[in-house]
């Protein structure tokens, strides 16, 4: 068994203290009460209330934040020679020491899905990377499945430790953690927290009640071959679409989708220079694909959903092994006219697939 400390509720603010003592910029659950209550991750500081609650927007800020700067560059013209210019680039990756506390198994395996197409591919996205090594995960389990939930169908579960260096498992009177990774056994080690390997048998338990209150996954293993095979059935993406709004609410709130754009602001040879930014984009928007020239090649809405639901149930697959989603339910619960991604995956199963011409 891995290393185990054990922390009770009264303790975990003295435990967010250690981890920001270590230098830890410590991302934890905060809710934020509206018209529609909400619970996002924010900076913690001292006396700051928590809470433990699973958070409506996951933390993938920590490795891909909604805006950065790749790029600041000033340009200078040579006075002995006005038609000559110069150009200072600073493209160095920002990446502050970070712990996201609390964040749920499925948010965790975001990480590592996000992992593949930005590290392991032919060239490795030195900005995640940067992040990426400066973050430390501690997941809290989650005791029980939810309706908008489906973790377990796409290869993940309440208890998966797949993306987190410590799991976090809440039993009566505290919570065990347990040690994942080589930097989550580090951590724990450092800190003060009393052993819980005597209370392991209770996290088991806990634990194996979770998987116990899930409906039945169906079988997705044809979904990549069943997918491919309905690209070019329009009618098939228009019946599956024809409430979706483009609103990009089920992009927007995803743990592993990763599109972006590029744009340039500043002009160079200002006094502040200027700056390239990547900032988060939606697949879902008319826009999204229209290129330079006018034309756009995803002009309605069921091919803009047939390319969001094929790359995570078929073409990511096809390149990395796994699908492309973490089973959080999020583009279930923000869709406001309940677009429901597990019923377009069921329905791709059972149709009958175009014949070859």
């Amino acid at each position: 068994m891995s290393m185990t400390r054990f922390v009770t509720p009264d303790g975990l603010p003295a435990f967010l203290a250690f981890l920001s003592q270590q230098g830890n910029r410590v991302l934890v659950p905060v809710e934020k009460p509206a018209a529609k209550r909400s619970v996002v991750f924010e900076p913690w500081r001292e006396g700051m209330p928590f809470t433990l609650e699973k958070a409506t927007v996951p933390a993938k800020e920590a490795v891909l934040p909604q805006s950065e700067t790749l790029v600041r560059y000033k340009k200078s013209k040579d006075p002995e020679n006005p038609g000559r210019v110069s150009i200072q680039l600073d493209d160095k990756p920002e990446a502050e020491p970070t712990v996201v506390f609390a964040t749920r198994p499925c948010d965790a395996r975001g990480y590592a899905i996000l992992d593949r197409p930005y590290l392991k591919g032919p060239f490795a996205d030195p900005y995640y990377k940067a992040r990426r090594e400066a973050l430390t995960v501690i997941s809290l389990t989650c005791n029980s499945g939810c309706n908008t939930c489906f973790c377990h169908w796409v290869g993940g579960g309440p208890t998966s430790p797949e993306g987190s260096d410590i799991l976090m498992t809440e039993i009566e009177g505290g919570y065990v953690l347990q040690a994942i990774t080589p930097k989550g056994e580090e951590l724990l080690a450092a800190s003060s927290l009393e052993d819980g390997a005597d209370r392991f048998s209770k996290v088991e338990e806990v634990r194996k009640a979770a998987w116990a209150s899930l409906v039945p996954a169906p079988n997705l293993k044809e979904a990549p071959e069943k997918l491919a095979a309905l690209f070019t059935d329009v009618e098939f993406w228009q019946n599956q679409t024809d409430r979706c709004l483009s609103c990009g609410a089920c992009t927007y709130f995803c743990p592993t989708c990763y599109c972006f754009n590029i744009t340039d602001e500043g002009e160079g040879l200002s006094e502040k220079g200027g700056r390239r930014l990547r900032s988060w984009d939606n697949c879902m928007s008319s826009l999204f694909t229209r290129e330079a020239s006018g034309h756009n090649p995803r002009t309605i809405k069921a091919f803009r959903m047939r390319n969001r639901v094929s790359h995570k149930y078929s073409t990511y697959p096809e390149n990395w092994g796994s699908f492309s989603c973490s089973g959080c339910g999020r583009c279930i619960s923000n869709c406001p006219v309940c677009l429901d991604i597990r019923a377009i995956v069921l329905a791709a199963l059972e149709a009958k697939q175009p014949k070859a011409e």
